[in-house]
């Protein structure tokens, strides 16, 4: 499945990312704390016991056999010699008579006569050698090009999660390409994503994702280096796991979440800025350059599903729970109670309309979809803020929804009931103007581009993203034509 997409801007990612550096001493140290050798050892232990279980009547005969099923099991091969019969492996075996594998024939020249034969002046001379045009390719293919679109697959796949580094590229004849350039194992089940740019390892700029799962830390990959092992920076988490008997203690790290991280929101323009949100409850805003938290809110009674800072004034935080509240919190005054927007279901998503500094829109497990103008907001509690409107947009969860980032008014919303629909909000009147079921599965995430912003990316239980190019769409060229032709994406993919 696709739990969370983030796009990467044009031209901010390497062009050619680097090679992760071999593990420290001290990971090397950590990992052989953590005994996950110890585990693979002993997994190995229990498959050799496995294969080596002869018959002792047929003693020799069968060692020969237990030999050569260990050493294929090694290789990878236990399959291909479990489907054949014992008799035709010590055939096998007597064929290559092992015992005289050292005397040679007479005659037989096993080596080069001399080092004319070892080598030839180039690979074009080599008649062994095919496709010599294939190295190329592949170091073709690991360049992202300034022009590249990038994006990051948080996913999880036979209990293995990882982040897929895509690229989506523009080809000459007017079609895209999209392809896996590297990914990023994670040790835990992924839920929420944020791109930020914040220089974590110094110069103007960076390139990296943070992660919320099922743990109580958050992780900051750098997604220029490949094969990397370790995130650049963590932030909460466990500190000491002591078990006595049945029981366990857990220590957290200082002022770390202690439940899973269930929403991410980078501040862009305090870009060390990051704020979390958890199913304890709680709301924290963390420096990601000192990894020390400035501030936790607890002004929900509930997990806590989603966090999203104003893009208009950055100081201003909204959050979104399952006690059926939004909160909206300014920064510099933490100790307000802050305004409460009540809703009729928990709270899936929510996202700040980029065109508007004063609206945001909220969807809900119920699958409705409810707007909100902050200016009607009143701190008293027994004061209940009118939605702008609300529609019921799905038959299930209505799971994600995002802004198009070019086009006012136009809202992208998808449902666990497996489908993404668009929205027209003019005037506050809400009307669907195209729906789709993109084949993901049940929708967890959708996301526009803002480089590409025709472009929606949609993830969801199926695990393989899904890009619907909506100015394919008759309804949105009609409505948006104007749009399209300022900033046209290419041909439908």
């Amino acid at each position: 499945m696709i739990a969370a997409i983030s796009w990467v801007p044009k031209g901010v990612a390497k062009s050619v990312p680097a090679e992760a550096d071999p593990p420290s001493k001290e990971e090397i140290e950590q990992i052989l704390k953590s005994g996950l050798l110890d585990k693979c050892e002993d997994s190995d232990d229990e498959e050799a016991e496995e294969d080596m279980n002869v018959d002792e009547s047929k003693e020799n005969e069968d060692d020969e056999v237990a030999v050569a099923l260990a050493a294929a099991d090694a290789l990878g091969k236990a399959t291909q010699v479990s489907s054949v019969g014992t008799d035709d492996i010590i055939d096998g075996l007597k064929e290559l008579d092992m015992d005289n594998y050292d005397e040679e024939e007479e005659g037989i020249e096993l080596f080069g006569s001399g080092l004319k034969d070892l080598y030839y002046a180039s690979n074009d001379m080599d008649p062994y050698l095919k496709d010599k045009d294939n190295d190329s390719e592949e170091d073709d293919d690991m360049i992202i090009r300034p022009d590249d679109s990038v994006i990051v697959c948080a996913s999880n796949e036979d209990d293995v999660s990882h982040l897929e580094i895509m690229i989506l590229e523009d080809l000459s004849d007017g079609e895209t390409n999209m392809y896996v350039h590297h990914a990023l194992i994670i040790p835990a089940f992924p839920l929420c994503t944020a791109w930020l740019d914040c220089p974590i390892k110094g110069g103007e700029r960076g390139n990296f994702i943070a992660v919320g799962s099922m743990e109580p830390a958050i992780e900051i990959w750098d997604i220029d280096i490949i094969d990397e092992v370790q995130p650049s920076v963590i932030l909460g988490g466990i500190a000491d796991i002591k078990r006595k008997g049945k029981k366990k203690s857990i220590k957290y790290k200082k002022d770390s979440h202690k439940d899973a991280v269930l929403g991410l929101s980078w501040n862009k323009e305090y870009r060390n800025i990051l704020a979390s949100a958890s199913a304890d409850h709680s709301v924290k805003v963390w420096d990601v350059t000192t990894e020390a938290c400035n501030l936790t809110m607890n002004d929900h009674t509930d997990k806590v599903q989603a966090v999203a800072w104003n893009p208009f004034a950055p100081q201003i935080l909204l959050s979104g729970s399952f006690d059926h509240t939004v909160c909206l919190k300014d920064g510099r005054k933490p100790s307000h109670s802050g305004f409460k927007f009540s809703v009729g279901a928990d709270v899936e998503s929510l996202a700040w309309d980029p065109h508007s500094e004063y609206s945001f829109v909220v969807s809900l497990e119920n699958g409705t979809v409810t707007s909100f103008d902050i200016r009607a907001a009143s701190s008293a509690s027994t004061s209940e803020t009118k939605p702008s409107f609300t529609i019921h947009a799905h038959d299930k969860a209505a799971s994600s929804l995002c802004f198009n980032p070019l086009v006012p008014n136009l809202l992208a919303t998808g449902s666990t009931d497996k489908m993404v629909k668009l929205w027209d909000l003019t005037n506050n009147q809400p009307s669907c103007i195209a729906s789709r079921n993109p084949k993901a599965g049940a929708v967890f995430t959708v996301s526009f581009s803002d480089d590409c912003p025709f472009f929606l990316a949609i993830g969801g239980s199926k695990g393989k993203l899904q890009l619907w190019n909506i100015s394919s769409e008759d309804a949105v060229l009609k409505k948006y034509g104007k749009y399209v032709a300022q900033k046209k994406p290419s041909p439908k993919s």
